[in-house]
């Protein structure tokens, strides 16, 4: 086993060792069920300090990489899809803040001490109908006299709604029309205006409780104003971050869906006995087949996800060409976890269309993953334009 195996081993056992991962499987399929919120995990890992990961050693953390915490997520996300996908949303946030220390931006230093205090941040970005996404917003950035906002509008999906406690949030100030700004901050959940929709009734990942979040003139203090960039396609830093450890974990999530599906599926074939053959279905060379194909399938989206990241880490300055890596990373993922589930619900025959079997709640949790943006109709024209040189 080489050093980085053997750290990523000794990680797994801190942060999620077997004990703990086998109480968080235990509960995922009460949390669907029910339509719960994953509040007994998020204690737990929170007592873990997995909310801590990304915080840098100089401030108490213990600053582990994106290409660290990628493989914990993919650990946690076999366990249960809907948790790792949560608590990713303060994980990108935390992680974007990291991305910009690690190249020498320091402003938003601030955060580290408020994850170490306990804090628990959510993503409050996606919009309905904004296909921008980072690069503009449909909400409203009102400009006040202390330098901080007033930010109007309706974010929907945001996980971790009845946990969060600081929100990141983008509005639009159009108070010069000649250049108007992107304004990224931070809300306290303590702030007037804030309403959370009670409304989460959806397929699957269903314990995110990703409600809508409405902001009506919400106050975003001056100390939380984190960027104000150009309306439009601009680099930053921020946005930068955001968008590398946004389509990196929730590739990881996947991953870790598609990994455990075909775990599942293995467990089938060896646990169902054949009349015809006098066998386990294990022992018949189609269902073998099956497998096979859909684990050769599998293999490069975990390669794909470990070079990737690394690169992160190692700030590889892959320039114009990061867009098309990151969001090929996250498409990949996802398809690849539909697939891997549908290979498994065919091995494990009719019982896996029970409602209470693992695989009908693990199909049901892949198919989020078309959501996630950009999606292939967006990814299509930057391979193309990268290719034909417009």
């Amino acid at each position: 086993m080489t050093d980085r195996e053997t750290r990523h081993a000794e990680l797994a056992r801190q942060y999620l060792p077997d004990e703990l991962l086998e109480r968080v499987r235990g509960r995922a399929g009460d949390y669907d069920r029910e339509n719960r919120f994953f509040a007994e995990d998020l204690e737990e890992l929170r007592e873990r300090g997995y909310l801590t990961l990304f915080a840098p050693e100089e401030f108490g953390g213990p600053g582990l990489s994106v290409n660290q915490v990628s493989r914990l997520q993919q650990r946690l996300a076999a366990a249960a899809p809907a948790t790792a996908l949560g608590i990713n949303m303060h994980l990108v946030c935390t992680g974007a803040i990291r991305a910009m220390y690690e190249r020498g931006e320091r402003s938003l230093n601030w955060v580290f001490e408020e994850i170490m205090a306990g804090e628990l941040f959510a993503f409050g970005i996606s919009e309905a109908g904004n296909d921008w996404v980072l690069q503009s917003s449909n909400s409203t950035a009102e400009p006040q006299d202390d330098g901080g906002y007033r930010i109007t509008g309706k974010k929907i999906f945001t996980s971790l709604s009845p946990a969060w406690t600081r929100l990141l949030v983008h509005g639009l100030d159009s108070s010069d029309p000649d250049n108007p700004m992107v304004v990224y901050g931070f809300l306290e959940r303590g702030e007037d205006g804030i309403s959370i929709s009670e409304n989460w009734d959806v397929m699957g990942m269903r314990a995110t409780h990703s409600r809508s979040t409405t902001l009506e003139n919400v106050r975003m203090r001056p100390e939380r104003v984190a960027r104000r960039i150009p309306d439009g396609p601009n680099p930053d830093p921020l946005t930068f971050g955001i968008t590398a450890n946004f389509q990196l974990l929730i590739a990881s999530v996947y991953t870790g869906l598609a990994t455990r599906a075909l775990d599942v599926a293995a467990e089938a074939l060896t646990a169902k006995q054949s009349a015809k053959h006098g066998s386990s279905y294990a022992e018949i060379p189609q269902y073998r087949d099956r497998l096979a194909d859909a684990a050769m399938d599998l293999m490069p989206v975990p390669a794909q996800l470990e070079a990737y990241s690394r690169d992160f880490d190692e700030l590889v300055d892959h320039g114009k060409g990061w867009p098309r890596r990151l969001v090929t990373a996250r498409i990949n993922a996802g398809e690849a976890a539909r697939r891997s589930v549908e290979a498994a619900l065919r091995c494990a025959g009719g019982a896996g269309y029970s409602n209470g079997h693992e695989l009908g709640r693990l199909y049901r949790d892949a198919l989020a993953g078309m959501f996630h943006p950009a999606g292939i109709d967006a990814a299509r024209p930057m391979f193309a334009a990268a290719l034909l040189d417009d």
